[in-house]
């Protein structure tokens, strides 16, 4: 869902914001916690860019690879925080 919203590009500025706000909203109601996405940022963009790039080909698995990421990095911050 994500690289196919940022792929159509439907407006003009708030695309990959919107993107990961509603990646957050599928993850709470799959009952994860909120999502970290502070891996797509600084180095973790140029991965995150190549991930959409793979995606323009149908090649999912890069982004997934990164998202897997993301999801367990918000798991072990949340289990974290509820010590």
């Amino acid at each position: 869902m994500h690289a196919e919203l940022i792929l159509v590009h439907p407006f003009r500025e708030g695309n990959g914001r919107l993107a990961r706000l509603l990646c957050l909203l599928t993850a709470l109601q799959a009952g994860l916690p909120p999502l970290d996405f502070s891996p797509m940022l600084g180095r973790g963009r140029c991965i995150y860019i190549g991930g959409i790039h793979a995606a323009m080909g149908w090649d999912y698995r890069p982004l997934a690879a990164e998202f897997e990421k993301i999801i367990v990095r918000s798991k072990q911050r949340a289990a974290a925080n509820t010590l």
